[in-house]
């Protein structure tokens, strides 16, 4: 069960869910599969060199070893990363949270937003990511970078403020 489905209130349904971008994870995943090529290459070496004239291949084992546990928790990080984050909009709030280790949640009331806007880098239009920003009455903004299809996020906010309004 999620984050967002153990804190629903009463009444309360979702009605649009969304996460961050796997753009967030690209970096991490590369840097991951250079370091485990780095780590092939050199525990190659270090075979190689066991089989000929070097002394060197308990080292180089390690190092090899050392590659490889450096691109399994850069991959795992970059995925645990963009999983550890849920986003949704349900019939009475906007709801955010961020983070395992440490959290960081948001919890917006629908009749208390004022303004949500949207802005997509050039990449961003065409990888469906962009940057959300959701200003409440009286509060500061609230940034959200990397929200995967930004645009129908701001589409479902604004049809929930609406409902809302016809119903109260």
């Amino acid at each position: 069960m999620t984050y967002i489905d153990k804190h629903l209130i009463p009444g309360e349904a979702v009605t649009y869910q969304t996460k961050l971008h796997w753009h967030v994870m690209f970096w991490h995943v590369t840097f991951g599969v250079i370091s485990m090529l780095a780590g092939i290459a050199i525990l190659t070496g270090a075979w190689s060199s066991k089989h000929g004239k070097g002394d060197s291949s308990g080292v180089m084992i390690w190092l090899g070893l050392l590659c490889f546990a450096i691109a399994a928790y850069l991959v795992v990080f970059g995925v645990l990363k963009r999983r550890a984050t849920e986003i949704a909009v349900t019939n009475k709030r906007v709801i955010v949270k961020v983070g395992l280790a440490t959290r960081r949640t948001i919890e917006l009331l629908l009749p208390r937003i004022e303004s949500i806007s949207v802005e997509e880098p050039a990449l961003g239009r065409v990888l469906g990511y962009g940057t959300v920003t959701i200003r409440g009455t009286g509060g500061t903004p609230e940034v959200f970078q990397n929200i995967y299809h930004p645009l129908e996020f701001r589409e479902q906010v604004q049809k929930q403020i609406e409902g809302e309004r016809r119903s109260g």
